[in-house]
C-alpha cells in the first residue's frame, strides 16, 4: 500500500486540505483575548486656539472627551508657552474597550514669537518613547507595557485660503519622522467649496515642495492592494472638517450640525464637509494601522538611536534620561 498522503500541493504554493482543520479559529481567538484586554489609542491635537480642536476630537468619538470638557475651564487664559495636557478616559462600543488618551497643546501658535514652539510637543513625544524603552529593557518586564506613545497627531490648518503658515511647515517638518502627521484643515464651513478646494490643492502642493510625509506615509504601503487604498486617502487629504457635538433636526432626523445663518452644515453629511472621511480613516480603517507604523517604525527609530548612543548592552539607567531631540 502507498502512505497515507495528507496533502497535494497546488500550483499557488498551498496546500488542497483533506478536511476541515479550524486554523480560521485564529482570528477568533484573537478577539476574544483583545475583548478582554482592550487597546490603547492615544490621538494628540496640535494647532493655535480657536480652531475647534476639542470640539473635532469630541465629535470623532461622540463622547466629552477633550480637555475642555473634561472640568478646565471654556475661558482659560491662552498659556504663555505650549503646554502639554493628556486626559484619559475608557471608552466601550461592542463589548471592545478602549482607552484613548487626548493629548492637548495649549499655548501652540499663540505667542507673538513662535519661534521653536515645536520644541516641547517632540520633547513629549519623545518621554513617551524612552518610559516604553525603560520598560522594554527591564530584566523583569510586565507582560502589557502601558502605552502612551502618541499613535497620532492632528494637525489643525488655519482656513486663511492663502498659504500654510511658516510655523505649519516647520512644526510638520520637525515632527513627521517621530510621530504619524494627519494634517486637517479647520472650520472648514468658513470657506465656500470653490475656496476648499482651491486652499486643499495648495496646500497639498506646499507640503509636497517642502518634503513633508504626512501619514500614511507612501514608504510604508505594504502592497499593491495598501497603495492603491491610501493613495485614494493621500488624494483627499487634507480633510477639510467641522466639529460640531450638537444635535438638530433635520427633515425629520437627528444630525450632528453647527447652526449658521443660512442653515445648518452637517458634519457627518459628506456634502457639507468631510468629517464623515477623516472619520473612516482614522477609526473605521486605519487605527490598527496608526499603532502598528508607531511601533514598528517611529519607536524602533528612538530605540534604535538610543541603544547605539548607549552602548546598546546596559539597561538604560534613570540618570541617563536624555532629551534627545530625534
Amino acid at each position: 500500500h502507498s502512505p497515507l498522503v495528507f496533502s497535494s500541493h497546488n500550483s499557488s504554493g498551498g496546500s488542497t486540505l483533506l478536511g476541515y482543520i479550524g486554523i480560521d479559529t485564529i482570528i477568533e481567538q484573537m478577539r476574544k483575548k483583545t475583548m478582554k484586554t482592550g487597546f490603547d489609542f492615544n490621538i494628540m491635537v496640535v494647532g493655535h486656539s480657536g480652531l475647534g480642536k476639542s470640539t473635532l476630537v469630541n465629535t470623532l468619538f461622540k463622547s466629552h472627551v477633550s480637555r475642555k470638557s473634561a472640568g478646565w475651564a471654556r475661558d482659560e487664559k491662552i498659556p504663555k508657552t505650549v503646554e502639554i495636557k493628556a486626559v484619559s478616559h475608557v471608552i466601550e462600543e461592542g463589548g471592545v474597550k478602549m482607552k484613548l488618551t487626548v493629548v492637548d497643546t495649549p499655548g501652540f501658535g499663540d505667542q507673538i514669537n513662535n519661534d521653536n514652539c515645536w520644541e516641547p510637543i517632540s520633547k513629549y513625544i519623545n518621554e513617551q518613547y524612552e518610559k516604553f524603552l525603560k520598560e522594554e529593557v527591564n530584566i523583569t518586564r510586565k507582560k502589557r507595557i502601558p502605552d502612551t506613545r502618541v499613535h497620532c497627531c492632528i494637525y489643525f490648518i488655519s482656513p486663511t485660503g492663502h498659504f500654510l503658515r511658516q510655523l505649519d511647515t516647520e512644526f510638520m517638518k520637525r515632527l513627521s519622522h517621530s510621530v504619524n502627521i494627519i494634517p486637517v484643515i479647520a472650520k472648514a464651513d468658513t470657506m465656500t467649496l470653490e475656496e476648499r478646494q482651491e486652499f486643499k490643492q495648495r496646500v497639498r502642493k506646499e507640503l509636497e515642495v517642502s518634503g513633508i510625509e504626512f501619514y500614511p506615509q507612501k514608504e510604508f504601503d505594504e502592497d499593491m492592494e495598501d497603495k492603491s487604498d491610501n493613495d485614494k486617502i493621500r488624494e483627499a487629504m487634507p480633510f477639510a472638517v467641522v466639529g460640531s457635538d450638537k444635535e438638530y433636526q433635520v427633515n425629520g432626523k437627528r444630525v450632528l450640525g453647527r447652526k449658521t445663518a443660512w442653515g445648518i452644515v452637517e458634519v457627518e453629511n459628506p456634502n457639507h464637509c468631510e468629517f464623515a472621511q477623516l472619520r473612516d480613516f482614522l477609526i473605521r480603517s486605519h487605527l490598527q494601522d496608526l499603532k502598528e507604523v508607531t511601533h514598528n517604525i517611529h519607536y524602533e527609530t528612538y530605540r534604535a538611536k538610543r541603544l547605539n548612543e548607549n552602548g546598546g548592552l546596559h539597561p538604560i539607567s534613570s540618570s541617563d534620561t536624555q532629551e534627545s531631540n530625534l
